[in-house]
């Protein structure tokens, strides 16, 4: 079967016209991988993989040596999981009460001591004069 003149002039037409490079993005890419694959040898290792994998856990936590049950909320655990110490023994770091910062501890303490009665306002009498600055205070009564 013959191409008619139409096809060929097409056919010839669609050869010389040069291929899409690809943009600059997909070529630094492409260099990225093939950086890559030279440095690292291509497929990674077993301790490439667990170096990737290895994440800092929380101060006070460790990954559970085998399966169990937290105190807490009584659900299960499993080997490996992230696990902290809880008022009766190991389980869920949400589990755990919170430790509070020393100034939500003074906070604390503060607001129990405004809501029992106490007030600030009268542990020291005041020596400010009304429209006065404090360095021409009169004398504590």
């Amino acid at each position: 079967m013959g191409q008619t003149p139409a096809q060929k002039a097409a056919k010839a037409a669609r050869a010389k016209q040069p291929k899409k490079r690809p943009g600059k993005a997909q070529r630094e890419a492409i260099k990225r991988a093939q950086a890559a694959k030279k440095a690292g040898g291509g497929k990674p290792t077993a301790k490439k993989t667990a170096a990737k994998k290895a994440v800092p856990l929380p101060r006070g936590s460790l990954r559970a040596a085998y399966g169990g049950t937290c105190p807490a909320c009584f659900k299960d655990y499993a080997k490996g999981e992230v696990i902290t110490k809880v008022a009766d023994g190991w389980g869920h770091p949400r589990c755990a009460p919170r430790k509070l910062s020393a100034a939500e501890r003074e906070f604390a303490r503060n607001k129990a001591r405004i809501e029992a009665g106490e007030t600030f306002r009268g542990q020291k009498p005041s020596d400010w004069r009304l429209g006065s600055s404090p360095s021409s205070t009169r004398p504590a009564r």
